[in-house]
């Protein structure tokens, strides 16, 4: 029984190192280029937003279209499009990932460049 406690301790020792685990979210890095509507924040609306059903143009949801450059910087401006983003509210289905939202409030910062 000596024998067996020094390997039992070891083992158990070994066990809860290996066990352990992160659940740290990744930290996205600081997004240093100009974010544009047209070369970075289009195609995230385009894919996440203004589709079929939701804010397209031929039956936009709560009447509101996002498919172009103005209609997405007055809803960024004017109608709550990054509290609802940053809350994950929308999209309803799949809230966007970090990076996305990233890029769409550093096009803020930058002051919606079209």
């Amino acid at each position: 029984m000596k024998n067996f406690t020094p390997l039992l301790l070891l083992f158990s020792i070994n066990f809860l190192l290996l066990s352990c685990s992160s659940s740290e979210v990744p930290i996205t890095p600081p997004i240093t280029e100009e974010i544009t509507y047209s070369k970075n924040v289009k195609i995230i609306i385009d894919n996440s937003c203004a589709t079929s059903s939701c804010h397209d143009s031929s039956s936009p949801a709560a009447g509101l279209s996002l498919t172009n450059y103005t209609q997405v910087k007055n809803a960024a401006q004017n109608g709550g499009l990054h509290f609802r983003i940053d809350n994950n509210t929308m999209p309803p289905t799949s809230p966007l990932a970090t990076d996305k939202k990233s890029i769409i409030n550093k096009w803020k910062s930058d002051g919606y460049i079209e």
